[in-house]
């Protein structure tokens, strides 16, 4: 991107004029969210072996080299390819799975993701989970909008409610008596995650009494609760979205905990969670988050399996699902402007009370609450706005059976998805994977060795830029979803200037971005296909 682009970027924008646009996942604008006065619980310490994190910080640019307004008078769009590296690379977070004996049984090989804001603060989050009273590991992506608080509810919460559905019987007691005898209650899940990764510390345990009832519930079933794991994660879908929606409706003295209920019910997220046990993969999605697998055929060529369908009104099935739902007179009003009544993106969300309950129960909770506004509680009832709820959390459950050709899995908020396709990413990590290989691998010398020999064999690699590739394949996908040109090459020059877009100006052109990539390990598929 030259300097001339730069300057028709910032002009263009100081003109009110819209570029390319990612709009917002709400049709009408939100207040800004620094109106929030309890946001600066979220800069407390929080308790992580790695360190400690405040929500500003997270993932937002230094403000050396991100600007707030389009408004500042002395704007650069220049960044040094370090600078470029800092911001990239600073929310990676890589895992390598392995057993007790330090070797790798798993089918998960590792895992490494990363995220990059638009909005500020981020609205995207992620979870990653190793089950240890069930089996399997658990990747998730969270895509919020009208803010960041229903995203962080379900990244801490979702993973629990689908273990404890997973959980046998004589599992779920034990953890009960446990509870109820106050003593300590053997964890459910290792989190994987990022040190600057945030946690609502003020409702964890009011979170953790609604899981119990949860699993008091299971446990007052007549028979062993018995959950495929399709019918594990739709019912922790569909059990978490209904708790998010009694707590705010709940009686509740501490303020501080009210209103972060009424942020997170008036908000929304989309989710996208792969459950993986061996060659089990089992993908549940709600909304338009992706996941797709990269397989590599036999003759060395790569193609694409998506696991997930974007929920929106650009998918037939779910506006004949909308349609089947709702009285026939409602047809046209149903989807506005490519949006769930003219309102939300996605047809699929956690959240968004707005769109699920009954006018009467909006007006009522909101009115008893306190400064909403300060809040930035979305408050808006759409025209037509008859039969709700027009909104679901309930995913669709794909199944699939891994195979040794199968070699990774990417997990990606929509942001990734605006800029590349499935094949695209496909086709850049198995690139990437290659170009690893290649650095990874020895030197190999003609002898005798000299020094000149030696040398020109380094610059034949620095040449092919192997000496500063990505480790990380999640930030490989995100330098290029940004900073591509039209031949699908990364240009410095674009690449800068869209890191440094104004606060103000970079939700024009881009997303939050949020990118999981899980590697697996053929070998331990191919065992157990000989074993089977």
């Amino acid at each position: 991107m030259s300097r001339t682009v730069s300057s028709w970027i910032l002009s263009s924008a100081r003109s009110s004029i819209i570029l390319q646009g990612k709009g917002r996942r709400y049709s009408i604008c939100i207040p800004n969210r620094n109106k929030i006065k309890w946001k600066l619980l979220l800069s407390k310490a929080c308790p992580y072996p790695a360190g400690s994190c405040s929500l500003d910080r997270t993932f937002s640019f230094p403000k050396a080299f991100r600007h707030t307004s389009t408004e500042e008078e002395h704007i650069s769009f220049q960044l040094s390819p370090a600078q470029i590296n800092d911001i990239l690379r600073a929310g990676e977070l890589s895992h390598r799975t392995l057993d007790l004996n330090g070797k790798n049984a798993n089918s998960v090989l590792r895992f490494e993701s990363n995220q990059l804001a638009s909005n500020s603060p981020i609205e995207d989050r992620r979870s990653a989970a190793t089950c240890l009273q069930t089996a399997g590991m658990m990747f998730g992506v969270f895509d919020g909008h009208a803010g960041a608080a229903c995203a962080q509810a379900v990244s801490e919460r979702l993973l629990h409610y689908i273990a404890v559905s997973l959980m046998p019987r004589r599992s779920l007691e034990e953890i009960e008596l446990a509870v109820e005898a106050m003593k300590p209650v053997r964890p459910i899940l290792q989190w994987h995650r990022h040190p600057n990764d945030v946690e609502y510390q003020e409702v964890t345990s009011q979170y953790f009494e609604n899981l119990r009832v949860y699993w008091q519930h299971l446990l007052d079933l007549d028979t062993e609760p018995g959950f495929s794991l399709e019918e594990a994660m739709i019912c922790a879908f569909k059990r978490l979205d209904s708790d998010i929606s009694l707590e705010v409706q709940a009686a509740q003295e501490n303020e501080l905990m009210r209103n972060i209920a009424l942020q997170v019910a008036f908000s929304g997220a989309t989710a996208c969670v792969a459950h993986i046990d061996g060659v089990h993969l089992h993908v549940a999605n709600t909304g338009d988050c992706r996941a797709v697998l990269g397989v590599c055929e036999e003759d060395g060529t790569w193609s694409t399996l998506p696991l997930t369908r974007d929920h929106n009104a650009y998918d037939e099935f779910e506006i004949r699902r909308l349609k089947r739902e709702h009285p026939r007179s409602e047809e046209k009003t149903l989807f506005v402007n490519d949006r769930l009544l003219g309102i939300l993106m996605p047809s699929r969300a956690f959240g968004d009370v707005q769109l699920k309950w009954s006018k009467e129960l909006q007006h009522s909770i909101l009115e008893n609450s306190c400064d909403v506004e300060a809040l930035n509680i979305y408050q808006y009832v759409p025209p037509n706005y008859h039969t709700p709820p027009y909104l679901t959390a309930e995913p669709e459950v794909t199944y699939h059976k891994l195979r040794s050709k199968d070699k990774f899995l990417v997990i990606a908020s929509d942001g990734l998805w605006e800029m590349l396709s499935n094949e695209k990413v496909v086709k850049l990590v198995a690139g990437h994977l290659t170009e690893l290989n290649m650095q990874k691998s020895p030197l190999t010398f003609k002898k005798p060795v000299n020094l000149g020999y030696m040398h020109n064999l380094l610059l034949q690699r620095k040449s092919k830029g192997l000496a500063s590739l990505d480790q990380n394949t999640a930030t490989h996908l995100i330098r290029h979803a940004i900073g591509s040109n039209e031949y699908g090459e990364v240009d410095p020059e674009k690449l800068a200037a869209m890191l440094t877009l104004p606060e103000d100006l970079a939700r024009m052109y881009r997303d939050d971005i949020t990118v999981t990539v899980v590697h697996f390990n053929s070998e331990t598929i191919e065992d157990y296909y000989r074993n089977h």
